[in-house]
């Protein structure tokens, strides 16, 4: 089970810690942090508890507007629940009556120190949890990204799927990650890959060794991670088994119940599959605006009969 800690925000936003202090190991388990609003004025039907809760401008001049005893009822109906932590944005100040209650709480108190939006502040910590949160897997292949998008290849070993990787490296492309591939499920569509931090801008390649493709070809040879947009299978040749790309539906693997569109390409010397590659992500793209070749073939074909 992954564990995503107050402290992991902390470091990662460079976090001022107005209290709680010692218990910055409490964990985090949602990946959405959440603005009480409503549950200051009373409505806690559907208070996210387990949340980061977030003051910004709003929430912080409201409390500010309260009399004493106004607002040690507003917020000790909050505390009371003891979500994770508050993290105040936008540079509040006047903050001591806060610091006490989630100090009487045990409740991590911690404020932005950049200069930031609310909002802003909030889309980059939940796109942060989003991700260390995900559930994930990891699959034996390479990831690269081709044309801005991600690229799965499988195969068994020793099929040629790191080699295919520099051949496209040598074209523009990136790296993203060499034998093991972590899959991250972000939502009900979408699959993030990345490496498993070991591998990190490794590529290993038979009778060569291991490389390290930053230090061989720059910073453009890499990525740290891409949305996955097509699972490619690399096969072995198999003589009259080929499809016939008019005749066949679409294909998807399955990721963490998330569907991927799949090709199988089958290898043969001197066949390009790295210019193939190059084909099924502009083919792909292509579909995405709507288009495919296939169909509009099959209108030119139905329009010649009806002549």
């Amino acid at each position: 089970m992954k564990i995503l800690t107050v402290e992991n925000l902390v470091r990662k936003f460079s976090l001022k810690i107005l209290a709680g202090e010692n218990q910055l190991q409490q964990t985090i388990t949602q990946s959405r942090s959440h603005r009480p609003g409503l549950e200051f004025v009373g409505h806690f039907d559907f208070f996210p508890t387990e949340r980061v809760q977030i003051l910004g401008r709003k929430e912080i001049t409201y409390l500010h507007k309260l009399s004493i005893e106004e607002r040690k009822i507003r917020i000790g109906n909050i505390v009371k629940y003891h979500p994770p932590c508050f993290i105040v944005t936008a540079g509040q100040e006047g903050l001591t009556y806060l610091t006490q209650y989630c100090l009487e709480e045990g409740i991590p108190l911690l404020c932005t120190l950049e200069p930031q939006t609310t909002s802003e502040f909030i889309m980059k910590l939940d796109a942060y949890m989003v991700k260390k949160l995900a559930p994930e897997v990891a699959v034996h292949g390479v990831c690269i990204n081709v044309y801005g998008m991600g690229i799965l290849l499988r195969g068994k070993s020793g099929i040629g799927k790191s080699e295919i990787a520099h051949t496209m490296i040598g074209r523009g492309h990136r790296l993203v990650a060499d034998d093991i591939v972590v899959l991250k499920k972000l939502s009900p569509r979408t699959i993030l890959a990345t490496h498993d931090g070991k591998t990190k801008e490794f590529l290993a390649l038979r009778s060569v060794g291991l490389l390290n493709v930053v230090r061989l070809y720059g910073r453009k040879a890499f990525q740290d991670e891409t949305r996955i947009a097509l699972d490619i299978e690399l096969t072995k040749w198999q003589k009259d088994s080929l499809h016939n790309e008019l005749d066949h539906e679409s294909r998807f693997t399955e990721y963490m119940d998330v569907r991927i569109p799949h090709i199988e390409i089958q290898l043969q010397p001197g066949r390009d599959v790295a210019g193939l590659i190059e084909a099924a992500a502009n083919n792909w793209l292509l579909k995405q605006e709507g288009y495919s070749a296939a169909e509009e073939f099959m209108r030119r074909l139905e329009s010649d009969v009806s002549l």
